[in-house]
């Protein structure tokens, strides 16, 4: 049974209001979901506080418009409640979208929500802070923070990304040392980075196994193998040209939760593209069955690269 518009609420970010090819993508979908409402929520506005009203005020599919962070911050919101989470693909990479097999077209995509159906699904939890395709200690939230100062500096950039990564390298001297805690057990390791999947379809996009582990339900833990700056160059190539290789260049652990900890108070942690400081021991967990999403009919599913 086709999902009523008027149950529908768009959540949309407050800039894609001035961006006109996400104000005519919303036009485009929000002319399928004839009745449906949309609200953007306020700069300076917790979008907590946006998500939450919609629930309040009765409405039981809430499409958050945007990319994996838009996402995954209603996400937050929705998770362990009643109320669906649907996707309106506006960002980069979309990863979770994707993985739905969702249409990448806001029209199209619209079609499939109304005709989708709800589905509850498990998520990745970091301290208590829902993610839905990946969070990470290590290299690759220093590379975030420090992207956001050459951001603001030089704009943003291809060239200032790059820029930011490089540095990133030239400043790294050594791995940190932390201790796992998983399954009653801890180790002692020492890596640049720790990546923590949930999204089959990313995994499959870089060449990383992990894919099966993920559909049954357990977070996929990577530790990157590389100790110098030359190994982890090597690596972060062979990531990018897909020839990683698991014991050479990646350990591969799988588990239902685990624990990261170190000396530090706390650590720095990226989750599907944003960042925040987490006091340790920083706890990853599975959350079953804890998120209703619509999932688009068979008819309506696309193969994206």
């Amino acid at each position: 049974m086709p999902i009523d518009p008027a149950s529908i609420c768009v959540i949309a970010n407050p800039k894609s209001g001035r961006n006109s090819h996400d104000a005519q993508a919303i036009d485009a979908a929000m002319a399928v979901f004839e009745g449906a409402t949309l609200r953007h929520w306020q700069l300076g506005q917790d979008l907590k506080v946006a998500v939450r009203q919609a629930v309040d005020d009765g409405f039981t599919t809430i499409v958050a418009a945007g990319g994996d962070g838009t996402v995954m911050g209603v996400a937050n919101t929705l998770v362990h409640g009643e109320a669906n989470l649907g996707v309106l693909p506006l960002g980069t990479f979309n990863y979770f979208a994707r993985g739905l097999q969702l249409p990448q077209e806001p029209a199209d995509a619209a079609r499939a929500i109304l005709n989708g159906t709800p589905h509850r699904i498990s998520v990745g939890a970091v301290n208590g802070t829902v993610f839905l395709n990946n969070a990470s200690l290590g290299i690759y939230p220093a590379i975030l923070k420090q992207r956001e100062s050459v951001y603001e500096r030089f704009g943003r950039r291809r060239i200032a990304a790059h820029w930011s990564v490089l540095k990133t390298f030239m400043r790294y001297r050594r791995p940190w040392r932390v201790t796992l805690s998983m399954e009653g057990r801890e180790q002692e390791i020492a890596t640049p980075l720790i990546f923590v999947a949930r999204s089959a379809y990313q995994l499959e996009r870089f060449g990383l196994p992990g894919a099966e582990e993920i559909s049954h339900d357990d977070l996929v833990l990577f530790i990157a193998q590389a100790e110098g700056r030359m190994s982890l160059l090597k690596t972060t190539w062979r990531l990018c040209t897909r020839k990683v290789k698991q014991h050479r260049d990646i350990a591969l652990l799988r588990a239902d939760s685990f624990t990261i900890d170190t000396k530090k108070p706390s650590l720095l942690v990226a989750y599907d593209g944003e960042k925040s400081r987490m006091d340790t021991p920083i706890r990853f967990e599975i959350l079953h069955d804890a998120l209703s999403i619509i999932i688009p009919h068979a008819e309506d599913r696309v193969d994206t690269p």
